[in-house]
């Protein structure tokens, strides 16, 4: 009895043709060396047609270069391959695969069109950054989850690839993305150094964004007291007012963060300074029902009433949470029952 490969091959394409699952022609494709290069080119074709180039997807997310250039070929003159070949460069960027990002260029791939920079700043790949710069990436780029290339990089403490996009023009204080800056994100992510680098060249300390409100009240809401430290160092404003958090010393009430709490107040926070949804530091202090910090800040002049924020003043606040220590604290410290 005559085999499979016993046919003619003209034959035996015109059996293949007429299979609808791509399973069942892998099967057939990888059965020997001969039906391999007699259909493998044809499972190319057939995935870029049918099946939105999910081959060329993985091998660009993968780093196989022999696969993506095979799929390449094989439908070199289809329209179909031109847009596949766009998510496919940013998968190869977000994987670092140099060769992959190269190859795909040169069939035609536009650097500008999508996330490719910024995925290789988030992974760290500077050299692929480099490559991108030369074929024409814009450093300023909006887009994406990280708002441009410099957020990204930022937000990983990639210090190496952030000044590559600096050199290349990076604008320091571009607004949008997850984090709403470079130094927001360098910040939010305790990267000291990022920071440094992002202020020497020229990052503006006090810019308000995202819904952090700024970088000193993003360092002192996660607890980061050189980080903190080192802001003020640079210039940032104490008091400086915005955001969800309202300042940095809401921001480390809210935090817990007591002994950031002293810092800033001995760097001259205003213990009393409005703003933000609970009002002021007092009123913060006690909705979390924080004994020694509400002495503290009562110790360093904060007015037991002061009105503002969602519960009025600090005694009403100490009374809707069923904080009943603290209402007599503050009744013992002034607080007008009849406010």
């Amino acid at each position: 009895m005559a085999s499979l490969l016993d046919l003619p091959e003209e034959l035996l394409c015109a059996t293949f043709e007429h299979l609808v699952s791509e399973n069942d022609m892998n099967a057939i494709a990888r059965t020997n060396r001969h039906l391999f290069g007699l259909f493998n080119l044809r499972l190319y074709r057939h995935n870029v047609e049918y099946s939105d180039g999910s081959a060329l997807t993985w091998a660009a997310r993968y780093g196989h270069q022999n696969t993506a250039r095979a799929i390449l070929s094989a439908n070199a003159n289809t329209d179909t391959i031109q847009n596949q070949i766009q998510g496919a460069l940013v998968w190869a960027a977000e994987g670092g695969h140099g060769p992959i990002v190269e190859l795909l260029l040169e069939n035609g791939a536009d650097v500008n069109d999508g996330d490719a920079l910024q995925v290789a700043s988030l992974g760290g790949h500077e050299s692929l950054a480099r490559l991108l710069f030369n074929n024409g990436a814009d450093v300023n780029l909006q887009g994406g989850a990280y708002g441009h290339a410099l957020q990204a990089a930022s937000c990983k403490g990639h210090e190496l690839v952030m000044k590559l996009l600096i050199d290349n023009g990076a604008d320091v204080n571009a607004q949008g993305g997850a984090y709403g800056s470079a130094l927001l994100a360098a910040s939010q992510e305790g990267h000291e150094q990022a920071v440094k680098l992002l202020i020497d060249s020229g990052a503006d300390i006090d810019a308000q964004g995202g819904i952090y409100g700024n970088a000193l009240q993003v360092a002192s809401w996660n607890g980061y007291e050189q980080l903190v430290k080192l802001l003020i160092g640079h210039g940032a404003d104490v008091n400086a007012q915005g955001g969800a958090l309202g300042s940095a010393l809401q921001a480390a009430l809210i935090g817990r963060h007591d002994e950031l709490v002293k810092l800033l107040i001995n760097y001259g926070a205003d213990a009393n300074a409005q703003g933000g949804e609970c009002g002021n530091a007092l009123q913060v202090a006690v909705i979390n029902g924080h004994k020694e910090l509400v002495k503290l800040l009562i110790s360093y002049g904060a007015d037991v009433n002061a009105q503002g924020g969602k519960f009025d003043n600090a005694l009403q606040a100490a009374s809707s949470r069923g904080h009943e220590e603290l209402v007599k604290l503050l009744i013992e410290n002034g607080a007008n029952v009849n406010a």
